[in-house]
This record gives C-alpha cells, sequence and structure tokens, in this order.
C-alpha cells in the first residue's frame, strides 16, 4: 500500500516536472524569462522552448504594431489655446525586451504611460508654439514631420536614461484633430465668410469691366465699320467727280448738255435789258 502511494506521488511529480519543463511562446510575442526573479538577457521567440521546472517564469509580451494615442492641449505661436489628439504607431523590439521588461515595466500599457505619452506631450507642447493657430491647419504636413522627429527624439532620450535604447520603434505618427477655442472657430469664420464676399465682389467687378469693355470694343467696331464705309463712298464720289471732269474738260458740247440738263427753262432776267439767252438752242439742237 505504501509502495503504491510512492510510486503515485513519483509519478505526478514526475508529471509535474515533464509540464514545467517546457513552454510556448505565441505568436506575435516574446518570452521574458525569470529564473527566481531574475531577468535573463535574452528573450523567447515566438514557439516552443524548454526551460528549468519550477525555476523559469516565462512572462509573455506582445511585440505586434499597436496605436498609441493622446490629446494634448499647448499655445500656439498666436497665443491661441489648441488641442492637438495624436496618435502613434509603435512596436516593442523583441532583441531588447529583457532590458526593457527590467528598466520600464510589463506589457505596453505601461511602455505607452511612462514613456510614449509624456513624449507626445511633451513634443506638441513645443512644435504647437513655433506655428500660429492657422499654421498648425494650413502646414499640417509639416507639423507632423516636426512632431515625429520630436516625439522619437523624447522616447530615445527617456530610452538612454533608463538604459533601454531601441527599445520602441516607432513606425507612423498622425494628427487626427485639432480643436481650438470657440473664440478663435467664430474668427475664422467670420474671416472665410469676409474673403468670400471680397472675392464674390471682386468676381461681380471683373463681369462689369468685361461686359463694358466688350460693349466698347463692339460700339469701336461698328464705328470703324462706319467710317470705313464713308471712306469708301468718298473716295467713289471722288473717282466719279475726277472722271466727269476728265471728260467734261476734253468736251465741250457735254459741258453745255449739262447745263441744258441742268436748266428749268427759265431765262434770266437783267434790269435794264431783255432776255439774254443763256444757251445757243439751235447750236444745241443741232448738234
Amino acid at each position: 500500500m505504501t509502495r503504491n502511494i510512492a510510486m503515485g506521488v513519483g509519478a505526478l511529480v514526475l508529471v509535474l516536472l515533464l509540464w514545467s519543463s517546457w513552454v510556448i511562446v505565441d505568436s506575435g510575442h516574446v518570452g521574458v524569462v525569470r529564473t527566481l526573479g531574475e531577468v535573463q538577457e535574452t528573450a523567447l521567440q515566438e514557439g516552443f522552448h524548454m526551460k528549468k521546472p519550477f525555476l523559469d517564469d516565462i512572462v509573455e509580451v506582445e511585440v505586434r504594431l499597436r496605436k498609441a494615442a493622446s490629446d494634448a492641449s499647448a499655445a500656439s505661436k498666436d497665443l491661441q489655446v489648441v488641442t492637438t489628439q495624436v496618435a502613434v504607431q509603435y512596436s516593442l523590439s523583441g532583441e531588447v525586451m529583457p532590458r526593457t521588461y527590467q528598466r520600464i515595466g510589463r506589457g505596453a500599457a505601461i511602455v505607452e504611460a511612462n514613456v510614449i505619452n509624456p513624449a507626445i506631450q511633451e513634443s506638441v507642447k513645443s512644435i504647437t508654439a513655433q506655428y500660429t493657430a492657422e499654421e498648425l491647419v494650413t502646414k499640417r504636413a509639416e507639423v507632423k514631420l516636426q512632431m515625429q522627429a520630436a516625439i522619437d527624439a523624447n522616447i530615445n532620450t527617456t530610452l538612454t536614461q533608463k538604459e533601454a535604447p531601441g527599445a520602441i520603434a516607432i513606425a507612423n505618427v498622425a494628427i487626427t484633430d485639432f480643436e481650438f477655442s470657440d473664440e478663435f472657430n467664430r474668427a475664422i469664420e467670420e474671416k472665410v465668410r469676409a474673403e468670400q464676399e471680397a472675392l464674390k465682389a471682386e468676381n461681380e467687378k471683373v463681369r462689369r469691366v468685361t461686359q463694358a469693355e466688350a460693349a466698347a470694343a463692339e460700339r469701336q467696331l461698328e464705328a470703324d465699320a462706319e467710317a470705313y464705309k464713308l471712306e469708301v463712298e468718298s473716295k467713289a464720289r471722288a473717282e466719279a467727280i475726277r472722271r466727269e471732269a476728265e471728260a467734261l474738260k476734253d468736251n465741250p458740247d457735254l459741258i453745255a448738255l449739262r447745263i441744258a440738263e441742268k436748266w428749268d427753262g427759265q431765262l434770266p432776267q437783267f434790269t435794264g435789258g431783255g432776255a439774254i439767252p443763256l444757251l445757243n438752242l439751235d447750236a444745241v439742237t443741232a448738234k
């Protein structure tokens, strides 16, 4: 009976030894090995691993890409209070994870609270102060690059101080939104409205000037056409008169004929004498 109990206890101990001698690290994670509480320098990659039974404790930490979001309020260059929503995509380095676990803490939540979020707050304040509230919107791409560089620098400084350089890799920084005060929003709306009204007035002015110029051009074309017409007609009349004058000059009888065509049949009267014939009718008739 005692022997059976001993064999049973021995079998149970053997099973426990075998069970605690291996571990499987899930995909997207690394395993931080703690031997009697002491963190080992080498992390376990995903997959099956052997470990020292009852001595090693394996802590799995995710190393997939994650997002840390934070809101930060700061004063702009023109002293407007701006709340900036920043999202940082990052991942934890598996190779540095034992040092990260030892110097900063376990898991992404602690890393975000102790390193990333403070870096976001400090970076947003320093970069926001370099731009006016309007420039934060119009130069959004430039502001994003400046903030990403500042966040990288702040995180690296903190990691160096914690003796865990390279523990965090920043993939992207996104400015998801800017929130301004109600007074500033109203001022922007009034400015936009004024600019729209000014643009509308300028367009109306251009339209009227264009119409006036078109009407003036049309009148000028009509005047030019009329002047050209008069010039042509004048030249034609002058040419006809010239030709007729040439014909009359070389043909005295034609002159007499023209005079006869213009005569109204009345002879001119002179005081002190009778009527004097203007033409020699017999000579004209003989012709």
